[in-house]
């Protein structure tokens, strides 16, 4: 296994570019001003903002210039391609640009910058340090002020270019609109094939642009809800092979070792991490009903959390680990209810027409995202977790599998058109304004979401 197989991959080491360059600074230092620290004070960067809290943004103007030295193209082009995905920026065409290579130590041509319309400005370059290693530096224009609002130096493996272009667009995304960032992750699906009486469901695993697909199963058992560890490289997933129960099983993704969780010899499901790792929350089916429980990977402690007549299934924590949204048909249809996690009866949430199911807690906790069938559609859609509030966000023939983001700005879903074709991902904002097809190679369900690679242990 190669050093850009892991999980996760080498942390990067970081340094700020020095903010600010007046054409005299840049002259005089060069690329010494690289070695600057300070930040600009809030007033020098208050231009370049988008208000996510209002719901009516308008995509901001946007140019990431091509990055001067050997692979500083593909760099510049990974940037491009996932600020203009997110919904949030307008990349401008490279045509429109006044300046066609901006030089990385000099200030840029801002009124012309400005005259053809564009906000912010992206430069950069690639070249290697003395190690052999691979150095990227950008800056961060506000092309209105005219003033540098970001800029950072990252050392890493030559391997890891396209990380480092997923890691300066987190930069990007964070600095302009203050929610924290999500390119640098992976995404664990179910990639199927065949046809649909006989389809072959492995776990594959791939950037969050669909890049660098791999697969973590080979196709010998039939897998369905996986979920990443908020917290690790692991997930844990339903696998099942011909003649025996459906078993919960965690898999870390870096060493490829498995495990299977609980000694149950019934039918186990919709397994889900605490927000620590250290427990997995259940479904385990007896006879004609369900109940949950909550198991702790290291010790194997059972403890169970509901104990009713009806199916409970699909629990999610909060991400301070305190309560658990699950979906239950005890009052009659399927709704969602909210108890502590250390069990208890369960408080209904969910009120408006139609079933609910499959919910997923934010990982900033104000939202709990869930499936709603009625009328004849399938659609995912948002509420607080007290049950008021509740917005769709996208709405069709067959919409499933909820799950957020590391930053609760965005949700990812798998979207079925029905008949001999199969579902496809794709990923919606929580203003319900932004929804983007995920690429994947065949047909594709279940996504779940890494934490960003920078953080995960």
């Amino acid at each position: 296994m190669t050093a850009i197989d892991r999980y996760p991959l080498p942390i990067i080491r970081t340094v700020p570019c020095a903010p600010g360059l007046t054409r005299r600074h840049a002259l005089a230092l060069g690329g010494a001003a690289l070695a600057g620290t300070a930040l600009l004070p809030a007033a020098a960067r208050a231009e370049l903002v988008i208000d996510l809290r209002k719901g009516t943004f308008q995509p901001m103007p946007i140019a990431i210039a091509d990055f001067a030295g050997e692979g500083g193209v593909q760099v510049s082009g990974i940037i491009t391609n996932n600020l203009k995905r997110c919904g949030y920026f307008l990349p401008i065409e490279k045509a429109r640009h006044p300046e066609k290579n901006p030089p990385f130590d000099s200030v840029p041509q801002f009124e012309a910058w400005k005259s053809a319309g564009i906000q912010a400005l992206v430069t950069g370059r690639v070249s290697r340090d003395g190690a052999g290693r691979l150095k990227a530096e950008f800056r961060l224009w506000d092309v209105l002020t005219g003033q540098q609002i970001d800029g950072q130096q990252y050392f890493t493996d030559p391997n890891n270019s396209r990380r480092v272009g997923h890691i300066i667009s987190d930069a990007v995304f964070t600095k302009v609109t203050g929610v924290g960032g999500f390119f640098d992750t992976r995404v664990v699906f179910v990639d199927e094939s065949g046809t649909k009486e006989n389809r072959r469901k492995r776990l594959a695993i791939m950037d969050q642009d669909g890049a660098n697909v791999r697969y973590l199963t080979g196709g010998e058992t039939a897998v369905v809800t996986p979920r990443y560890s908020p917290v690790a490289q692991e997930v844990t997933y339903m696998a099942q092979r011909t003649g025996e129960p459906p078993r919960v099983h965690v898999l870390n993704i870096e060493t490829g070792q498995r495990q299977v969780v609980g000694n149950f010899p019934d039918m186990t499901t919709s397994p889900r991490f605490s927000p620590n790792g250290a427990r997995i929350a259940l479904s385990l089916q007896q006879g004609g009903n369900a109940n949950l429980y909550a198991i702790d990977i290291g010790s194997r402690t059972t403890t169970r959390l509901t104990s009713t007549p009806a199916i409970d299934t699909s629990p999610s924590y909060s991400p301070d680990g305190a309560q658990i949204v699950f979906e239950s048909d005890r009052g009659g249809s399927q709704q969602l209810y909210l108890m502590g996690a250390g069990g208890g009866e369960g408080k209904r949430i969910s009120f408006g027409q139609g079933s609910y199911s499959q919910p997923s807690w934010s990982p900033r906790g104000d939202l709990i995202a869930f499936t709603r069938q009625g009328g004849g559609a399938f659609s995912i859609g948002v509420m607080r977790p007290d049950g008021s509030g509740e917005r769709i966000l996208t709405e069709g023939f067959h919409n499933e599998a909820p799950n957020w983001a590391p930053n609760g700005q965005y949700i990812m879903f798998f979207r079925d058109p029905g008949g001999q074709s199969g579902g496809k991902l794709y990923m919606v904002d929580i203003t319900g304004r932004v929804e983007v097809p995920v690429p994947t190679p065949a047909f594709a369900s279940d996504p779940t979401w890494s934490p960003l690679l920078t953080a995960a242990r």
